[in-house]
């Protein structure tokens, strides 16, 4: 006769773990990028660009702007991407 193995979900049995739990941070998923509160912001973002009227500022001021604003959706990218590289 041989000893019964212990099932998964059986109770006191040990859960195997998932990938990406045993990095820092993933327990608490507090830091883990949401795709839609992302492309809501990169999209808030890039409707700036179309939102400032052509003629009311310099050209070179516009450009300065424009850089400024993609420089944020760039970072807002960025992170969304190193948050996702921790997992």
């Amino acid at each position: 006769m041989t000893t019964p193995t212990p099932r998964p979900n059986h109770p006191g049995a040990a859960r195997v773990p998932l990938p990406g739990r045993h990095l820092p941070g993933a327990a608490g998923h507090s830091d883990l990028a949401d795709p839609d509160s992302i492309r809501t912001e990169v999209r808030e973002l890039l409707a700036e660009l179309a939102g400032g009227a052509a003629g009311d500022e310099s050209a070179g001021t516009d450009l300065a702007r424009r850089a400024h604003i993609l420089e944020q959706a760039h970072e807002v990218l960025v992170q969304a991407l190193a948050t996702v590289d921790k997992i």
